[in-house]
């Protein structure tokens, strides 16, 4: 899903303020229509929103301790949490839910076109990713799977505040190939909280043939999420940044004499 971001999204058949000339108009046949051609872009947003919206509106019907009863979300691991982490866990999810919420309309050359938009609504994800970044380091170091939680999901808090400060220096300094470059990497981070869900959703799958107590299973699967649903993330995210001739984190050295190309 994350392969088509920034590569096939409405309103980018052409440059903003490119025109197309009358001569090539006339020269050409209209290019034949893809019905589907912006269903992974569409399914990203709407996966994004179906997740800053649902998964937070959990948390408002009652208190943690009521809703751990209720076997609701994450309640049962953070209403035994100190205060301070309590607050975190609040904090994180509304924070997030906003990044998530915004992030994925941010690549859309056609809202693009409204630059004072743009930029608005870019500082706030960037508030909101750095609240949410910061709130999520705190709730790691408490995460109910111990070290890797505190690992998998302490490297993707640093991780997602790190690409979004590049981002945002980036396009303070009008470098907007590496501004491109960095909010990619930063999305994709972002889209950590729906990959996170699918990857629950398999894992738990995967183990039904077993017959393993409902609590073994969610165990078992929440461990390896807290790796599982950035990495293959990031991993994407270079990919679509090398394919669009944006600065990318994997260099390539000068042909070597032998002609094969080298990695640096």
């Amino acid at each position: 899903m994350l392969t088509y971001l920034c590569l096939d999204v409405p309103g980018d058949d052409h440059h903003i303020g490119e025109r197309p000339m009358a001569a090539d108009l006339a020269s050409t046949s209209p290019p034949r229509r893809r019905p589907l051609r912006h269903a992974p872009w569409l399914a990203l947003l709407l996966t994004s929103v179906a997740v800053a919206v649902f998964f937070p509106s959990q948390y408002v019907n009652g208190t943690l301790e009521s809703l751990a009863e209720a076997d609701t979300g994450l309640a049962s691991t953070y209403a035994t949490r100190p205060g301070f982490v309590q607050v975190a866990f609040y904090v994180h999810i509304l924070f997030a839910g906003l990044a998530l919420l915004l992030g994925g309309f941010q690549f859309s050359r056609r809202l693009r076109r409204y630059r004072r938009a743009h930029r608005w609504i870019g500082r706030t994800y960037v508030v909101a990713v750095m609240v949410g970044g910061a709130s999520a380091f705190v709730m790691a170091v408490f995460s109910s799977v111990a070290f890797l939680g505190f690992f998998g999901f302490g490297t993707l808090a640093i991780l997602w505040m790190w690409t979004t400060y590049r981002g945002y220096r980036s396009a303070r300094d009008r470098d907007f190939a590496e501004h491109q470059a960095w909010m990619i990497r930063s999305f994709a981070l972002t889209y950590a909280a729906p990959t996170l869900r699918l990857w629950l959703i398999v894992l738990t799958v995967a183990q039904q043939p077993f017959g393993l107590d409902e609590a073994v299973v969610f165990a078992n699967a929440y461990a390896p999420v807290a790796f599982l649903c950035w990495l293959p993330n990031i991993v994407i995210a270079e990919v679509i940044i090398r394919r669009r001739g944006l600065p990318s984190l994997i260099r390539m050295a000068p042909p070597s004499r032998t002609g094969v190309p080298a990695m640096s």
